[in-house]
């Protein structure tokens, strides 16, 4: 699970202080030739006439609060192999306010204002130009530069015994989940009193959300002789079991939002690529590399403890 280092960051929020750099100067250097309000919202059936404005001053705050919000967005999340969608972000947003201020500048009436669908050619090239320079220069971050977090190294073992045996198992769970589910199963009697439809649709979606997710929002982890289970605390099943004969090794690594959102792509069950997972919190979580290449990953308090003893029955299989 790579995480971004200051390096990467730095070059992710580049392409939004330099943008935002720019479109800050041209609103100062332009602000005689603007109008007080300006022409942003333009219909596509009427050749690209102006059917929205906004004051001087309030599209100068959107415009500084849209390219902070996506340039943090990309600083937190971003990855080395999509350096490059920030700085394409980054262009395009920038290109798009530079062209509404361009089409309002020496305009006598803002409603007289036109935008063409061509205007989006320049704003599509800028975003492809600023690609590749994101690309390029993914070459400065060196791939193992991104490398795991503190705690990724593997190497805790339990002493046991030749004849000892050893069990571990710790339950976890998410408060944010447990409401979330409690909410949408209450939605159920809710959604059948009303009407049978279309207010039916809510007892089904309150169903469809509530019955999987509380029984994610609490869960048993036990690591043993057969392995890792992981199941919902009340009931025995679902269930997710890694074999013991399956598992390579095991690590335990923090993981903070930003490394759920995009290792995992969010909490809950989740599967990608070279990973699955049950994610219900930030925090530490046992990883278990297993014998394919691919991880499984379950946030759990005392994943030291749960990730020394896999290794150790690791061990004694290899020695079998």
């Amino acid at each position: 699970m790579h995480r971004a280092t200051p390096r990467l960051r730095a070059l992710a929020a580049l392409p939004f202080a330099l943008t935002l750099a720019a479109c800050l100067l041209l609103l100062v250097l332009w602000h005689d030739r603007l109008p007080d309000t300006l022409a942003t919202h333009f219909t596509a059936e009427d050749g690209g006439r102006a059917d929205g404005f906004t004051g001087r001053t309030a599209f100068a705050v959107i415009g500084v609060g849209l390219l902070l919000g996506l340039g943090t967005g990309w600083t937190v999340l971003v990855r080395r192999t999509v350096l490059w969608g920030a700085w394409a972000t980054a262009g395009l947003t920038g290109a798009m306010l530079v062209v509404v201020v361009r089409n309002n500048l020496d305009v006598p009436d803002p409603a007289q204002v036109v935008s063409p669908f061509t205007d989006l050619l320049p704003a599509a090239a800028a975003a492809a130009v600023c690609a590749l320079a994101g690309w390029a220069l993914t070459s400065l971050v060196p791939a193992d530069e991104t490398a795991e977090g503190p705690g990724a190294a593997v190497g805790p073992r339990l002493a046991l015994g030749a004849s000892e045996v050893a069990g571990w198992s710790r339950a976890t769970g998410s408060t944010p989940l447990t409401v979330l589910a409690v909410l949408a199963l209450a939605a159920v009697p809710a959604g059948l009193l009303l009407a049978p439809w279309p207010a039916a649709l809510i007892a089904l979606l309150g169903l469809l959300v509530g019955v999987p997710g509380l029984a994610l929002a609490r869960v048993r982890v036990t690591v043993d002789r057969r392995g890792v289970t992981v199941r919902p605390s009340l009931v025995p099943r679902p269930r997710v079991r890694v074999p013991l004969d399956d598992v390579v090794g095991a690590s335990v690594r923090e993981l903070d939002t930003a490394a759920v959102l995009g290792d995992f792509g969010g909490w809950g069950y989740r599967v990608r690529t070279h990973r699955t997972g049950v994610v219900l919190h930030t925090g530490e979580a046992l990883v278990v590399r297993r014998a394919g290449g691919r991880e499984f990953a379950v946030t759990v308090p005392d994943a030291g403890t749960a990730a020394a003893l896999l290794n150790t029955l690791t061990d004694r299989r290899g020695r079998v």
